[in-house]
């Protein structure tokens, strides 16, 4: 069980040595400094190598192996153990045996088996041994070459194969993997958690990133992997540690070269940003993304399991539930222009401005078009707003006469995004002569598609920029919108609270909704 709000955690290396300080124990414990925990080192192996390469490996009796992680638990609560190095089977059977006896409420297994510069530092008879041990560590941080070994498989060559090696290793050791995209080709960058749990199969939470050209990637998993361990013992929240971890190393990659450590490749800078800044990390748009994306990942649930947007799916909904929506929906879409209008009137940029201002149009001109063929205006006329579309256009209005750009942008985003990845997957699965194809296909449209990702880009800029008050605020903000959202997909054919997934609860208590489709209106801007 992770021990949440831990203010300084209490982290424990298990790993061998680097002299030259960019790998092993000592990356470790400087990664553990620089994301907020106090390190602790347990010696596996004492590795002679530098920036070029392993001279030679010792390992000491397992016996003093043994003897060492007994003189920390036996003194200290541990919070989280990062597991790296292990080198012999005899190793690893010692680690597994102390794992079972103290039960550290966090491990995370780095399962080290090659070097940077391409040495081996696992014997090739501990391999099976390791893969035992990975059902005990609570996430397993393999590069590409070592989740293939894990996997029992050759080498990924794709993302879409190192995804599914990382679904195999997840559900046949029910272990997060945190799978890495490092050693593929090409300048993008993703790193992925996937997570056992799920009803159909593991969940994949992605990590865009771009690749840093540099020569100092000595240490990186070691890096990652501690600081992994370090933040979610802080937070208890995997997907946040994630994210923030991801974004620490990269930040310290991209000032190792600052050091001149090492003639091949060298170490990464562990504490750059602490130097620079006092030890406040900058977000990147790309990780912002990926995280607020996963942090309403319940809502996205909970809307795709209501039976009106089930039954929209399939065509079955009755034309009376869906005009009600549309209705209800085109009443919305009347203030939803104005706070899209008091966007574009706040904006800091002429090309933002541009953005809102022709989405605020087309949410009449297109919207409103769309949503009169279907119901008529003598119909929309006298159709009074329900209370879940009242509650979401005070959602809205209240965010724009607050008057911070920022926190308004945030809370129209859902508007865009959650409609698109709705409107495409619905309108993949849809036929010809589905009887609302015409609504299902305004939001698979690729203008639309276009829009929400200038929306999310805008959006996330802005959240990177901003200060963390500022930056938690557009994060609610943009959760609040997405539980309206899902309470307007429920109000067409209601179920009961108990019914509901998730029990029609949200953990911040935001009021009672009704949504809009207006973003589909901002594709023609």
């Amino acid at each position: 069980m992770i021990r949440q709000g831990r203010a300084v955690p209490r982290v424990l290396s298990i790993a061998g040595t680097d002299p030259t300080g960019g790998a092993g124990t000592q990356a470790d414990l400087k990664s553990i400094a620089a994301n907020g925990g106090y390190g602790m080192a347990v010696v596996t192996a004492l590795v002679a190598q530098n920036t070029q390469g392993v001279r030679s490996v010792h390992v000491p009796p397992v016996a003093f192996l043994e003897q060492q992680l007994d003189a920390v638990s036996d003194d200290v609560e541990i919070d989280a153990v990062k597991i790296g190095m292990l080198a012999t089977a005899e190793v690893i059977r010692v680690v597994a045996r102390w794992l079972d006896r103290v039960r550290p409420p966090i491990v995370v297994l780095d399962p080290v088996m090659v070097a940077t510069s391409g040495d081996r530092l696992l014997e090739p008879d501990a391999e099976e041994a390791l893969r035992a041990l990975v059902s005990r560590a609570d996430v397993v941080t393999p590069n590409v070459p070592e989740l293939a070994i894990l996997a029992g498989e050759p080498a990924a060559t794709t993302w879409d194969e190192v995804l599914a090696q990382a679904r195999r290793v997840a559900a046949e050791h029910s272990v997060r993997v945190l799978a890495k995209g490092g050693h593929l080709d090409g300048e993008a960058l993703i790193d992925a958690l996937v997570e056992p749990e799920g009803v159909s199969g593991p969940t994949v939470t992605a990590f865009p990133g771009a690749r840093i050209h540099t020569n100092n990637t000595h240490g990186t998993g070691c890096s990652l992997s501690s600081a992994l361990a370090t933040r979610v013992a802080a937070t208890g929240d995997w997907t946040r540690a994630t994210a923030e971890s991801k974004r620490w190393l990269a930040e310290s990659i991209q000032h190792g070269a600052e050091l001149g450590v090492g003639a091949g490749h060298g170490p990464v800078s562990h504490f750059a940003g602490l130097w620079a800044r006092g030890g406040t990390t900058v977000p990147d748009p790309a990780g912002l993304e990926a995280l607020w994306w996963a942090d309403i990942a319940d809502v996205r649930a909970e809307i795709d399991a209501l039976p009106f947007v089930r039954r929209l799916g399939d065509g079955t909904v009755s034309r009376d539930a869906f005009r009600w929506y549309l209705a209800q929906d085109a009443l919305y879409l009347r203030d939803f222009a104005r706070a899209l209008a008091e966007a574009a009137r706040l904006a800091p940029t002429s090309a933002e401005q541009a953005f809102w201002a022709g989405s605020a149009q087309n949410a009449i001109a297109e919207e409103l078009r769309l949503h009169e063929s279907w119901i008529g205006g003598e119909t929309l006329a006298g159709t009074a707003p329900g209370p879940v579309t009242t509650a979401y256009v005070n959602h809205h209005l209240a965010a724009a006469a607050r008057g911070d750009y920022r926190v308004l942008v945030a809370a129209l985003l859902p508007c865009f995004w959650l409609y698109r990845d709705l409107g495409e997957r619905l309108q993949a699965q849809s036929h010809p002569q589905h009887p609302y194809r015409s609504w299902l296909d305004a939001y698979a449209d690729p203008a639309f598609a276009e829009a929400t990702r200038q929306a999310v880009r805008i959006v996330t800029q802005a959240a990177a920029a901003a200060d963390e008050r500022t930056r938690g605020a557009m994060l609610d903000a943009f959760r609040r919108s997405a539980v309206h959202e899902r309470e307007f997909f429920a109000a067409p054919l209601p179920v009961s609270s108990a019914a509901r997934p998730g029990g029609g609860r949200d953990r911040r208590e935001a009021p009672n909704p009704s949504s809009s489709s207006a973003a589909a209106a901002a594709a023609a801007s």
